[in-house]
Formats: C-alpha cells, structure tokens, sequence
C-alpha cells in the first residue's frame, strides 16, 4: 500500500506532541507536510516534511490526500470545511467542533464529497480503558449498574495556552470531558439524560477547570469527573455489575512518553506498571489482578490508513464525535440551568 500523503495543521502541544510522531510512526501514512510558524522546530523535529507557514497553502497543495486538524477548537469547523472542499480526507483533533451543528454540516459535506472524516479521539486506545471494555463486553462484569471514570490533575498554577483562557472552546468540558465523554458512549451508547456541574474552582481561572457529569442510562449511571486541584488521585476507573466489581489506579503512560519525546513502538510501549494492574472481585468475593491490555495510540492512525486506501470502517466515526458534542452541549446546559436534561 501507498502511503498516504498526510498534512498537519498546527504545531502546537497537539500536533507537535501527539499527531506528528503518531502520523510518522503508523503504517500506511507519510507525514509530508506541517502547516505551522514554527518552521525551525518542524525541520528540526521532522526535516523530512516541507513546512508551511499558513493553513491554506497546506491544504491548496494538490500531493496532500489527508489534511489533520490539530488546532485550537474555536477553527476546528471552518479549517475541516475548507479541507473537504479542497477534496482532501480529514482527520479533526477532539473535540470535534464546538456545536452539533457545526458536525452535522461537515458530516454532510462529507458524504456529498466521498472523503473520509474522522475525529482523534485517541483514549479509546489508552491501556486502562482497553482494559475496561474488554471486561464489559466479555460480561465478566455481568450488568454494569456503575461506571465512574476520572481525569484528575493538580495544576493549582494556571498555565500558559488558549485552554485556560476565556475563548469559544477552552475549558476542562471540551478538553478532557471530550475523552470520558467518548469512552462512555464507546461503552453503553447515547445516554438518555445529563445532569452537569461545571465550574471554575482556581480564583484565577478564566474557563472551566472542574465538572462532574452523571449519564442517565435508565438503571445505569456513568459519572464522569475531573479536576485540576486533586493532588492525591483516587481510582481512574470504577465500574460496577451483578457479576463484579473491576477498580484500577493510575494512567496510560503513552502521553508521557510522547512529552518526553518517546517515538511510539519502542520496547515496552504503551505497557501499564504491573503494580497498577486494576483489581476484580466477582461475585462470589473471589479477588484477581487484571493484567492491563497494552494501549496503542498508532492504532488509530493505521486504522485511517486503511479506510481511506482499503474502505475499512473508521476508527472513530464522525456521527459517533458528533454525540460527543451533543453530550458536552447538553452538560453545559445542565449546568448553566441546574437541571437535567432530557436527549
């Protein structure tokens, strides 16, 4: 198979840490180009890749087949418009776009043009959460009657970045919830209500820096939770059936490594530390140690290669990012109104 000419716009953490050294570790891609002004650090980091220092031109270049969006969310929307209209296929970094609106029009736009479209929601591949859906679909949990996922972070400082200040799309609920949001509708599918907390707790804080979602899913309930002011976490994963309990601690540590400068493939990657392996207790009382499947973030750009050049499904489909948002509209609202609200 041919690899696929890829385009980055945007070299910031997103494109720099995540997409580039993903893009150029999976099978079935060629990173070919980085829209971005950090020329220096792009020839430094990839000097294999040409260099450009605007959007547009990236996505004008005719030898481009797929365009990846890691920008800031606010132009989400407008740059996938303008990729799909160059006829180019398209990866969009989560969240997705800001309004369900916004994806429903790039999601016809799309199918009008016969391109791909796809959003990186790259946590259905982190090796906790790997390790979740596999003991819910075996049904070794038997019927989930619980399901509490956490992001939790200390940050009492606030840090530099468009995220943290007071623009269309900033703010913890687009950013992390876009994750626990995704793996829960991953899991049980669209809940038929949410009722919301989000808020600022940091004095300085200029967007959302906590929320607490409760999904209503009839005799189910998924809460998801995160904070930037949490310096001794708890579990990251507590999920709750009539055949079992599974509780587990710590995080995938592929982010990590990426910050570090780790290139995806190396001896160990995307293994949990034994000491973390999450904690089963079935119904009888009997207690196991659940090994952590190992996570693998190039999954989804391979996955991309082969839609694109073999017509496999996508990884992530755009409808499914699409509930996404709608989710994350219906939390603002709840929150906004102190209310549930009905989907």
């Amino acid at each position: 198979m041919q690899p696929i000419p890829t385009g980055l716009v945007g070299y910031g953490t997103a494109g720099a840490v995540f997409h580039a050294p993903l893009i150029a570790a999976a099978k079935g891609l060629r990173l070919a180009a980085i829209g971005s002004r950090r020329a220096d650090d792009i020839l430094r980091d990839f000097p294999e890749a040409r260099a450009y220092e605007n959007p547009q031109t990236l996505i004008a270049d005719p030898t481009i087949e797929l365009v990846v969006i890691a920008t800031p969310n606010e132009t989400h929307a407008a740059l996938a418009r303008a990729a799909l209209q160059a006829g180019k296929h398209v990866v969009v970094d989560k969240p997705f776009t800001l309004e369900a609106a916004e994806a429903e029009a790039l999601i016809a736009l799309a199918d009008a043009a016969g391109r791909r479209l796809s959003v990186f929601q790259n946590r259905r591949w982190d090796n906790d959460f790997l390790t979740v859906r596999r003991l819910v679909e075996d049904g070794r949990l038997g019927e989930v009657a619980y399901y509490e996922a956490h992001f939790d972070r200390f940050r009492p400082e606030i840090k530099q970045g468009w995220r943290e200040t007071d623009v269309p799309g900033a703010g913890l609920l687009y950013d992390l919830g876009a994750h626990l949001v995704d793996q829960a509708l991953v899991l049980f599918g669209m809940p038929r209500a949410v009722t919301a907390d989000v808020m600022r707790q940091r004095a300085a804080a200029k967007a959302d820096d906590y929320f607490h979602l409760v999904l209503d899913y009839g005799r189910r309930r998924a809460v998801l939770h995160a904070s930037v002011l949490v310096r001794d976490p708890g579990p990251r994963y507590l999920v709750h059936g009539d055949g079992g309990s599974f509780v587990k601690y710590g995080i995938d540590a592929q982010e990590a490594a990426l910050r570090e400068g780790r290139r995806p493939g190396g001896e160990g990657w995307g293994e949990d530390d034994p000491a973390l392996f999450g904690r089963f207790t079935d119904a009888d009382g009997t207690v196991a140690t659940i090994d952590t499947l190992p996570g693998r973030y190039t999954a989804f750009y391979e996955g991309i290669a082969a839609a694109i050049r073999e017509g496999a499904p996508l990884p992530v489909e755009a409808r499914e990012a699409r509930d996404v948002i709608r989710v994350i509209e219906a939390a603002q609202l709840s929150a906004r109104e102190h209310r549930t609200v009905f989907l």
